[in-house]
C-alpha cells in the first residue's frame, strides 16, 4: 500500500516549515492539535476563528483573531485547520484561504491512541492491501488511497478531489426502499433516520434507532416523534450486555468506555431477533466490539451493511477484513461524503448483487 502513498508525514512539513504556524479554530480538537505541536517543538505564531466566532476573547493563552488580522501580519503562513466541518459554505471558504496561504488539516483520531503516518501504514501494509483488494469499484479505490494521502499529509485537496454525495450511495449502492427493516447503530439526534425516510421515500416497514447519549437520546425522541415504524432504544452498541462509561455532554461523540457517567450497552444479536435489510454504525470506535456482536444477525440476514471507517486509525483495514471474515460474500464500497478532517468516510457493503 505504502507505494501509493508518496506524502510527508504532516508533522514533519510543520515542524519544517520556515513559515509562521497558525492555528485556525478553537476546541477539542485545537486543543490536541496544540498539544501534538508542543510535542515536536513547533508553538503557533497565533490563532484566529471565523469573523463570526471572534469576540474578543482568547483560546489557551493566545488572543483570538480574525483571518484579516493575520493577513496584515504576515505576508505568508502556513494555517493548521483544528475543527471539523461538512457545511458547503464553510468548506468552500477553507477552499479559498487554502489558495491564499498553505493550509493542513492534522488526521487526529477520534477514539484510539497514535497518528496516522507513513509509518503506521508500512506497519500494518499487508492488512491495507487485504482491505483494498475487497473493494468493487474504481470510485472505491481511487477515495480510498485519496482519503489514505490526505490522512498522512493532511491536505485537504485530497478530500476535496473524492467526495461523493450521501444521496448518491442511497440511490447506487444501498438502494433503499420503503420495505426496508433498518438498524440504526449511533443514531444521535435521528439525523441519519431523517435520511434513510428520504431515501426510502417515505416510512418504511421499521427503523430501530439506538443512542446510548441521555442528551442526544431525548432529541432523538422528540425528532422521531409520530413516525411510523420508529423504535428508540437509550442503548450503546456493544459485542454483549454491559454497562459502560459514556460522555455526559451531548454532541456527536458519544465514545462508550470514556466518560462520567454509564449508560446500557448490548449486542445486536442479542436485541435483534427478527429481517434486518440495512445494518448502520456510527459509533465512535465501537464498530469492531458491535461487529462481533452481530455476526449471527450478519450472517443470517446479509444486511445491506454502512460502517463509518474514521473513527480509530485502524479502522481503514479492520472493519472490512472483520466483515469479509465473518460473510465473506459481501462486496464493500468506500466512498468519502463533504466534510473536513476525513470524517464520513465510509464503508457501504452488501450481498453480491448491489
Amino acid at each position: 500500500m505504502l507505494e501509493h502513498i508518496c506524502e510527508r508525514n504532516v508533522w514533519d512539513t510543520i515542524r519544517e516549515s520556515p513559515l509562521p504556524v497558525v492555528l485556525y479554530g478553537m476546541g477539542d480538537g485545537a486543543d490536541r492539535i496544540l498539544d501534538r505541536l508542543a510535542h515536536i517543538g513547533v508553538t503557533p505564531a497565533a490563532v484566529f476563528a471565523s469573523d463570526e466566532f471572534v469576540r474578543g476573547h482568547s483560546f489557551r493563552g493566545y488572543r483570538v483573531e480574525k483571518y484579516s488580522d493575520i493577513c496584515a501580519r504576515y505576508p505568508d503562513f502556513l494555517i493548521i485547520l483544528a475543527f471539523a466541518v461538512r457545511d458547503r459554505p464553510t468548506l468552500d471558504r477553507i477552499r479559498q484561504i487554502s489558495r491564499e496561504h498553505p493550509l493542513l488539516a492534522p488526521d487526529i483520531p477520534v477514539a484510539g491512541d497514535g497518528l496516522f503516518t507513513r509509518e503506521f501504514i508500512r506497519e500494518h501494509d499487508d492488512a491495507f492491501d487485504r482491505a483494498f483488494a475487497l473493494l468493487a469499484d474504481e470510485t472505491s479505490r481511487e477515495a480510498y488511497l485519496d482519503v489514505l494521502r490526505y490522512k498522512v499529509s493532511g491536505k485537504t485537496e485530497y478530500l476535496f478531489r473524492c467526495e461523493t454525495p450521501k444521496e448518491e450511495v442511497y440511490q447506487t449502492i444501498l438502494h433503499l426502499t420503503q420495505e426496508e427493516r433498518i438498524v440504526d447503530l449511533g443514531a444521535y439526534d435521528g439525523d441519519t433516520v431523517r435520511e434513510f425516510l428520504s431515501a426510502c421515500g417515505g416510512p418504511c416497514r421499521s427503523i430501530c434507532a439506538w443512542e446510548p447519549n441521555p442528551r442526544n437520546f431525548k432529541k432523538l425522541l422528540r425528532h422521531t416523534e409520530g413516525i411510523p415504524g420508529v423504535e428508540c432504544l437509550e442503548l450503546g452498541a456493544w459485542d454483549q450486555a454491559e454497562r459502560l462509561p459514556c460522555p455526559g455532554r451531548a454532541g456527536r461523540n458519544s465514545q462508550l468506555g470514556r466518560g462520567e457517567q454509564f449508560v446500557e450497552a448490548d449486542s445486536v444479536d442479542n436485541r435483534i431477533t427478527g429481517p434486518v435489510t440495512l445494518l448502520k454504525m456510527d459509533i465512535e470506535g465501537s464498530e469492531s466490539r458491535a461487529l462481533e456482536g452481530a455476526k449471527r444477525t450478519i450472517r443470517t440476514w446479509l444486511p445491506k451493511l454502512y460502517v463509518c471507517a474514521y473513527h480509530r486509525n485502524e479502522d481503514m483495514f479492520q472493519l472490512p477484513l472483520q466483515i469479509h471474515a465473518c460473510a465473506p460474500q459481501y462486496r464493500f464500497f468506500f466512498r468519502h461524503h463533504p466534510y473536513v478532517p476525513a470524517w464520513e468516510s465510509n464503508f457501504y457493503a452488501g450481498s453480491p448483487q448491489i
